[in-house]
Parts: structure tokens; sequence; C-alpha cells
């Protein structure tokens, strides 16, 4: 199979709508910033920030926080080994994926509930918690490059945002072709940040009255969308 092969997409994929993905990323960043002494599992290179702050001054956290950028490496490269095997024999990649992001994201609800309460954040129980929970975002983040690279960004809203005002200023001026394109790209763009926003709100309120219990929201949203798309042909 070539590589232009691999690099197509299934045609169910533009069908995912981006705004649940985002809703689901903005959930879980909250959830794991909230409980795990502000560790990012979906916006992974936050906790470097977080390392700096915490290098001179409290070390709250700090060994998960070295860990994760490590974690989402090994995450992101396993997810693309394992979407260009699966595409290679005709099965659904993406269902995988989904099933793959939705069990760590349940994994790390479990860890969480048995760590409780989190007192100790160098804890291997605390540890493994956040861990799972960027390896979960870490194939989220590997399928928005491949799979979902139609859907736009999902777990990081900087480039959405920007791109949103660029063309907020550019449309009024556009010629009629050029409107057409900023429209699709605000059309999708703009329900991702709404996602992510509503996600990291309703995350940070359902934390704080359930606990790691929370987590079984966007758990169960993503292995959902795996069966919803474990019968789609991904022969190439």
């Amino acid at each position: 199979m070539t590589s232009q092969a691999l690099q197509a997409k299934p045609a169910a994929v533009a069908d995912i709508p981006s705004w649940l993905l985002s809703f689901a990323a903005g959930y879980v960043d909250v959830v794991g910033f909230a409980a795990l002494f502000g560790l990012f599992t979906a916006h992974v290179t936050g906790n470097f920030i977080m390392i700096g702050v915490q290098l001179i001054g409290a070390s709250e956290g700090l060994l998960t926080k070295l860990l994760a950028l490590p974690t989402f490496v090994v995450a992101v490269g396993c997810a693309r080994l394992l979407e260009t095997a699966l595409r290679r024999r005709g099965l659904p990649a993406i269902a995988v994926l989904f099933f793959l992001e939705g069990a760590l994201l349940a994994a790390f609800m479990a860890t969480g509930l048995v760590a409780v309460p989190l007192t100790d954040p160098s804890a291997p129980l605390v540890v493994i918690c956040g861990l799972l929970g960027v390896a979960a975002m870490g194939i989220q983040n590997a399928m928005s490059r491949t799979l979902l690279a139609d859907a736009g960004p999902t777990t990081i809203m900087t480039g959405n945002t920007t791109q949103i005002v660029i063309d907020a200023v550019d449309l009024p001026g556009a010629t009629p072709e050029a409107r057409a394109a900023i429209r699709r790209r605000l059309g999708k763009m703009l329900p991702a940040v709404i996602g992510f926003a509503s996600g990291a709100i309703i995350g940070a309120f359902a934390f704080k009255l359930v606990s790691f219990w929370s987590l079984a929201l966007p758990a169960v949203l993503l292995l959902s969308l795996s069966l919803q798309h474990r019968r789609e042909p991904h022969s190439l």
C-alpha cells in the first residue's frame, strides 16, 4: 500500500463532530489540572510552564509533569503505528483508537478513585493516574493530525482562536470565493472552541461534585464513538 493511500481519510470521518472531541479534551484537561496538582493532560506542553514555576517554588507534582512529555510522545507514536497497521489490513482504525482512548480514560478514572484522597503528588498511584490521562489525550492529539485532520485541532485551541480572529477581520473585505472558504473554516473552528470551553466549565463543576467519577462522561463519549464507527469500511 502506498503512502498516499495511507494518508487518505475514510469518508465517515467527516461525520465526527469536532466540538464533541474538543468538549472531551477540555473536560479531561480541567479534571487533570484540578485533581493532579496542575497537570495538563490535553495541552501537554503547558506542563513546561508548570515545571518552570515549580523549579523556583513549590514542586508539587513535578515528577508527573516531567514524565508527561515522554508519555505523550510514546502514546502518539504508538497510536500512529497502530493506525498504520490497522489501515493496511482494512480494519476500522478510528474505532480502535477511540476505544483505546476511552479505555485509558476509564483507567484514569479508576486509578484516581483508588488513589483518593490525593495528598502526595509523587505517590505511584497519583503519577500513574496522571500519565493515563496524558496517554489518552496523546491518542486524540495523534488522530487530530492524521485520521481527524479535516476536523481541525480538538485539544489545543490557541491556533483555532487565532484563525477565528484573523478570519473575522478578513471576512468583510474578502472576495466571494474567499468568503466561502472563511465561512467553512469558521464553521469548523468556532464549534471546536465552544466545545472546548464548555467541556472545561462542565468538567470543573463535575469534578467538584463527584471527583474522579466525572471522567465517566468523556470515557463513555469516546467508547460510544468507537461503537458508532466499528462497522465502517476502512479498506484503502
